[in-house]
């Protein structure tokens, strides 16, 4: 890991190598411990923490990365699984130290942190999970929503390769600092973003039925379970089922908490940072 130091906003940046050789980009800025490692949701880099990241750091270590075809880092030929996505993450918590590390995944980033934290609670002081894809939401395994993951599939590519993906996915991400939203825009919304987003998804609906079958076993590790709760428009039917979801998934945990995030839809990270960050660092400093 040989670090390259900027003054970006999310510090120095370096690479991983993971357990089969790919290389996998991270950015870390601040000292001390728990380290907080940040996941992002399907499809999205390290660019979707520009307003959390660097407060974190303020306080403690701060580490966002890439997954596997997004951001910097490099590709992956395997289907991209859940399992083979918890194995990249805990690649890079092996390589940062022993902890103790608190993860916090966004959407489809909340079961990868979970799945991560289950092959080695030792190391995870707790999780939070910010409006995370959960399985006992009962819409995700409805004929429409497998319909909609097989039409993005095909639509997503074309959209990028067109610009129309950019021209309607990079705005909510602008109000971050300017060189993340920068990184964000260059890179979040590629042919290659979109194609990693269509192969994170190929196992997506299956994952979550694993899920519902057999959870992961967090023991007595502190959950926060942040849920935006403002329906967008189009939202007025999926927005209730995932906030009552969520809410199920902390009380069936043993130290699971439910946080609302009242001014937020799905994009917590954007619209309702403090909430993310004020429960980071109670965690932290529990």
């Amino acid at each position: 890991m040989n670090a390259i130091h900027s003054n970006h906003s999310y510090g120095s940046s370096a690479f991983i190598h993971t357990r089969d050789g790919r290389k996998l980009h991270y950015m870390s800025k601040g000292d001390g411990h728990p380290i907080v490692v940040f996941e992002s949701g399907m499809g999205f880099s390290r660019s979707a923490w520009g307003l959390v990241a660097p407060q974190v750091a303020e306080h403690t270590q701060s580490v966002v990365y890439d997954r596997s075809g997004l951001g910097r880092s490099e590709a992956d030929m395997e289907q991209r699984t859940l399992l083979r996505l918890a194995e990249d993450l805990g690649d890079l918590l092996t390589a940062l130290g022993p902890g103790p590390f608190i993860l916090v995944g966004h959407s489809w980033g909340g079961p990868i942190v979970r799945a991560t934290a289950a092959e080695d609670l030792s190391r995870i002081r707790g999780l939070i999970l910010v409006d995370p894809s959960d399985e006992n939401c009962e819409l995700y395994f409805s004929a429409l929503a497998k319909t909609s993951f097989a039409v993005n599939r095909v639509l997503l590519p074309w959209m990028a390769r067109t610009g129309l993906y950019r021209k309607m996915g990079s705005k909510p991400g602008q109000v971050q600092p300017d060189d993340v939203a920068r990184d964000h825009q260059e890179e979040d919304f590629t042919v290659q973003a979109a194609r990693t987003m269509a192969a994170e998804s190929v196992a997506f609906l299956d994952d979550l039925a694993s899920l519902r079958d057999t959870p992961p076993e967090l023991g007595n590790l502190e959950v926060r379970i942040i849920s935006g709760t403002k329906a967008g428009q189009g939202e007025q039917k999926i927005r209730p089922a995932i906030v009552s979801a969520h809410r199920k998934t902390a009380q069936g945990l043993a130290n699971g908490h439910w946080i609302e995030a009242g001014q937020s839809g799905h994009m917590v990270t954007f619209t309702d940072p403090q909430i993310i960050i004020d429960e980071i660092l109670r965690m932290a400093n529990s």
